[in-house]
């Protein structure tokens, strides 16, 4: 299996595994959903990049995780937030991947742009993957 479906599904897994980010939305979906009602997150876009050695086949996986809450203020995405940074340190190993780091790259909470209104918040992640066995 690829290092990006690998990674990708350990982290979907480990977020929904998470009862206290879980606790704050109606789902967490792979890709953006049809329909889904507030709050919920999305786990996006996915792009791998060689990151290999002499004797170590490696790729890095940039992942990013969205968060939609149509409260009034950001307040309750704060919360959630904070709990990706720990679930991510605690992903495991998943079809022959390891994975050694996993980094914040970016974070952006912004106005949601659709009807409604609300608060978007998205986290970019490395995550830097190494073949087992």
């Amino acid at each position: 299996m690829s290092a990006e479906v690998a990674v990708r599904a350990a982290v979907i897994d480990a977020l929904r595994a998470d009862s206290a980010l879980m606790d704050g939305l109606n789902g967490l979906f792979d890709g953006e959903p049809v329909r889904a009602s507030l709050p919920y997150g999305v786990v996006g876009e996915c792009i791998g990049a060689d990151w290999g050695g002499k004797d170590v086949a490696g790729r890095e996986v940039r992942l990013t995780i969205g968060l939609h809450d149509g409260g009034e203020t950001p307040g309750r995405l704060a919360g959630m937030i904070a709990r990706i940074d720990p679930v991510l340190a605690g992903v495991a190993v998943r079809d022959g991947w390891r994975i050694v780091t996993a980094r914040l790259v970016r974070s952006r909470v912004a106005r949601a742009s659709r009807q409604g209104g609300g608060w978007s918040a998205v986290v970019d992640y490395r995550v830097r993957a190494v073949r087992e066995g």
